[in-house]
């Protein structure tokens, strides 16, 4: 962050929320009000030898340290620049005889910087380590076991020849970690490969209705307006996702955060009713059978989460048709419930490659989140630019290239035009453009040269469903 990044920005004390973020210039959606390195960083366990240490980019081919055999780089330039946070932790990987898990590895990360520089304010920071919020003291029984044996397996990594810090401070960063941590996503922001802390960012408080967003890009966090923000205001973010009602939204909060969420869409249960919404007419159907309908799409989603997990596709689409079935004369057409079945359906269909019916499954979708999401939101954006991408792929060109265009103008406000999902998105709205244009001259010539070239190309593929939910913003060690 640069010195007129931090004066555009200052953290102030709010009574029951403790420190937050406040604007102290007018900032339009799409604003990039700071970006932001991690203070420290690491990779997931399990993606330690597919995605960079440094950058955090996934490649094919990555280039291993010599030293420890743990750290993996796109090159030499990756490397040279992770020397200074990697040159302990390399020695130590070393003579531990293997790596720790990614927990231990952020702390050893976190102290030994602050060996290096100090517990003080680091260059460009709004607040110290020492200053962030631990929230051990609200931890229950389970989370302070763990906690223990976190302490444990530290102690038992760190060098001897490392400053000695005491259990109350290692503790206090463990503490940090488990309520401050940023996910870190792969370049194209679709998948969750490593954990950072972020002391600016940290200082931003939640909203579920926010004024901005954060994105990993570059190497940095970036945290950008969704909506005009004027001098003075409040800079919020969301820690969850909004796609549930307010009261188990404030669940999850209270849970994974420690605080109870009292901001306007919570306290006056705003969207709540679209998101139970039941079927209006003549036949409104009873509160037993709604009950019912909901009890059997949460034993769905059940098993529908098995079935991803043994990769079982066509059993996915199999149960989503039932569900469909049960749920399409008893629930409105924005009830969270059928959202997600749509959700799954048009995912999994599109990668079995049933773009038609995927396509309808997938408008549906859009339709209800439309309503529900704010019209800024990230995950309205990559939800959109998913269906448009499945109606171009099942030949519904009007349709696929308009998702597409809304898509893309809502990820130059969330992601900006530099992140590759958007670049990728832009040549996606170049085609389509193209390709409607032939469909509107022509009909009938459209479809035959479409048809020739899936007989001569492979159509694309989609990458296989995630049994993941896109990455959230905090980190929260499960």
């Amino acid at each position: 962050m640069t010195r007129g990044v931090m004066e555009s920005v200052e953290v102030f004390t709010t009574e029951g929320k403790g420190r937050g973020l406040k604007a102290q210039k007018e900032f339009l959606p799409g604003d990039v009000i700071f970006a932001e390195p991690a203070y420290a960083a690491v990779v997931f366990d399990s993606l330690t030898h597919v995605v960079c240490h440094t950058c955090f980019k996934r490649q094919e081919r990555l280039h291993r340290c010599g030293q420890c055999k743990f750290a993996y780089y796109c090159d030499r330039t990756c490397q040279r620049d992770a020397w200074l946070n990697h040159k302990n932790e390399c020695s130590a990987i070393k003579k531990h005889g293997k790596a720790p898990t990614e927990n231990i590895r952020l702390a050893a990360r976190i102290l030994w910087r602050i060996e290096r520089e100090g517990s003080g304010l680091s260059e460009n920071c709004l607040v110290s380590i020492d200053d962030l919020q631990n929230h051990v003291e609200s931890f229950d029984e389970e989370e302070k076991k763990e906690l223990r044996v976190d302490v444990e397996s530290f102690l038992e990594f760190w060098p001897a020849q490392s400053q000695q810090f005491g259990m109350q401070y290692i503790s206090h960063i463990f503490g940090v970690i488990n309520c401050n941590a940023f996910t870190l996503s792969d370049q194209r922001g679709l998948q969750a490969v490593g954990v950072g802390i972020f002391p600016n960012l940290c200082q931003a408080n939640h909203d579920c209705w926010p004024n901005c967003t954060v994105i990993f890009n570059n190497g940095k966090i970036e945290l950008r307006a969704l909506s005009k923000i004027s001098p003075g205001d409040e800079l919020t973010v969301s820690y969850v996702d909004f796609l549930n009602v307010s009261e188990e939204r404030q669940k999850q909060l209270k849970k994974q955060y420690y605080f109870n969420c009292t901001c306007e869409h919570c306290k006056k249960k705003i969207k709540d009713d679209l998101m139970l919404a039941v079927k209006e007419g003549d036949k409104k159907p009873s509160a037993e059978t709604v009950k019912e309908v909901i009890q059997f799409s949460k034993d769905t989603l059940e098993k529908i989460n098995k079935a991803r997990l043994e990769g079982t596709y066509h059993e996915v689409v199999k149960l989503c048709r039932e569900c469909l079935k049960k749920q399409e004369p008893v629930l409105g057409d924005t009830n969270i419930y059928l959202l997600r079945i749509l959700s799954i359906a048009s995912e999994v269909l599109s990668y079995l490659q049933m773009f038609e019916e995927a396509a309808e499954y997938a408008k549906r979708m859009v339709d209800g989140y439309m309503k529900i999401y704010h019209p800024n939101n990230a995950q309205l954006g990559m939800a959109v630019m998913r269906a448009g991408v499945t109606h171009w792929h099942a030949g519904l060109i009007e349709a696929g290239h308009s998702m597409i265009c809304k898509a893309y103008a809502i990820l130059l406000i969330t992601h900006g035009p530099s992140h590759p999902i958007t670049k990728d998105l832009e040549v996606m709205r170049v085609q389509t453009e193209m390709e409607l244009r032939m469909f509107q001259q022509n009909e009938f010539m459209y479809y035959k040269m479409r048809e020739a070239a899936l007989k001569n190309q492979k159509i694309q593929v989609m990458p296989e469903p995630s049994n993941e939910a896109p990455p959230s913003l905090f980190h929260k060690k499960e």
